[in-house]
Order: C-alpha cells, then structure tokens, then sequence
C-alpha cells in the first residue's frame, strides 16, 4: 500500500544475556585466581617454587594440588567467558561452553562410576588413605587436612588406630626410637569438653592397652566407614550441592550458546 512501508527488525546481541555472562564470569575468574594464587602462596611457603623436585618428594596428597588444579581451570574459563562475552568473540564463547560442558560429563560420568563402582571406590579410599597416613609427617598441610578430617568425622586411620603402624613415627615395631610410638596423632583423641587447652600427647602409647580401654582415650573406627555413614546421613544436603553446581554449569552453557547464536544472526546480516 502506498504510504506504508515495511520494517523488518535486524537481529542484534541481547545486552542482558552478554553482560549478565560476563559478570557471571567475572565471578568466576577472580574467584579462580583466589585459589590459583593461595596455591602458589603455600607453594612459595613450603619452598616448592624455589625447587620443583620437592613436588616429587611427597609421599601423600599435597592439598595445595586442589588449590592450584581448580584454581587454574577456573582462571581460564573464567577468562574465556569474560573475553569471549565483552568481544563478542565466538570462538572462546565455544571454548568455553565446551570445556564447561566436558567438566559436566565428567563430574555426571564420575557420580554414576562411583554408584556402580562403590566396593572398588572403597578399596581406593582405604588405600588412599593409608598412603596419606604414611605421609602424614612429611607435609604440614597434609597433617592438617588428616587431623581435620580425623576430628570432624570422629575417626581415626582409615579402618581403624592400627592404620598408624603403616607411619614410621606411630608403628609398634621395637626399632622405632620415637616417643609416638604406638600412638596416634592428638585428632584421633576423644575430646573433655571441660579441657580449654588441646593435648597434643593424648594418643601416646595409647595402642598399647587393649581395644576396649582404647575406647575411652580414642576413636576407633576409620574414617572410611565414617566418611560413609556422613554421607548417607547428609545425602539430601550433598546431593543438593551437586545440582546445584550442575544447574550453574548449565546455566553458563546455554548463556553461552545464545550468545554465540545472537552474534552469527548478527554477522549473516552483514
């Protein structure tokens, strides 16, 4: 008709979903580079930087690893969210979407492994444990993680207190010189709520009364049955957290792709 003319809206990238996906990315870049750098602070700390044969040198977990392994991936998809958002750059808008989505495969890959696994996951678990057990003196945060989780789960070794014979300074072998000797470090102690200042030499020579004595001064299931008894009685609250991150995860993917749909619309019609 004469007088009117047709106005066919061009695509164009959604302001809210890119700006939304950057902050959301810068959330989680900065709190990548947290980790990252605590990592590398306790590293520095233990002299690691200075010597990176040290690394070769522990023979349990090192806890600094989780620090710096998650605060790394972190860091990088934190920044190829935050970059690929602000630029409009499709192609570290996919890397990111991808990578976030190989995480979530395996974490849903790792959970239905674990269910069907579980006899198999416990046996690592044991042994885990007892190679950490074995270590426990060569690293300070090492020991402290054992002696959180030995206090938290009220538990000591990984079946039992005689998991510390596999320890050079606990076992009961008549060569051992030190005064722990058929001890266990002060986290496997049963706590007086009247005692203000902690006894560190609770547990000497504590494994060389009998089992039921052992009772009073003691915890004496391993923190393996403990850890599952925890988990069973807190199930609803773990498996919350669990979806709770996958559903983020998903979130940041689907942002993602939008994003790069909205960005190619843009770029056919140019």
């Amino acid at each position: 008709m004469p007088g009117k003319h047709q106005h066919f809206q061009e695509p164009e990238v959604g302001c809210c979903g890119k700006y939304f996906l950057f902050g959301f990315n810068i959330v989680f870049w900065v709190l990548g580079a947290l980790f990252l750098a605590i990592g590398l602070w306790a590293w520095g700390e233990k002299g690691v930087l200075s010597n990176i044969s040290a690394l070769t040198d522990l023979g349990g977990l090192d806890p600094v690893w989780l620090f710096v392994v998650v605060g790394g991936v972190m860091s990088v998809l934190g920044f190829a969210g935050c970059i690929g958002a602000l630029r409009e750059n499709t192609f570290l808008l996919k890397f990111f979407s991808v990578f976030l989505g190989l995480i979530f495969f395996l974490e849903l890959a790792t959970g239905i492994l674990a269910f069907v696994f579980k006899d198999w996951i416990r046996d690592q678990l044991n042994l885990f444990i007892n190679n950490n057990v074995k270590a426990y003196r060569d690293d300070i945060d090492l020991q402290n993680l054992i002696d959180f989780a030995q206090e938290y789960w009220s538990c000591c070794g990984a079946r039992g207190p005689n998991d510390w014979n596999l320890n050079i300074y606990f076992n009961c072998t008549d060569l051992n010189p030190s005064r722990e000797r058929c001890g266990v470090p002060f986290s496997c102690c049963v706590r007086d709520p009247a005692e203000d200042v902690l006894n560190t030499q609770c547990g000497y020579d504590v494994r060389l009364k009998l089992e039921l004595e052992q009772q009073g001064f003691i915890h004496t299931k391993g923190c393996v049955g403990q850890f599952e008894k925890w988990l069973q009685d807190n199930l609803i609250v773990v498996a919350g957290v669990f979806v709770g991150i996958a559903l983020l995860q998903i979130f940041g993917i689907c942002l993602a792709q939008n994003l790069v749909s909205d960005i190619k619309a843009v770029k056919a019609n140019w």
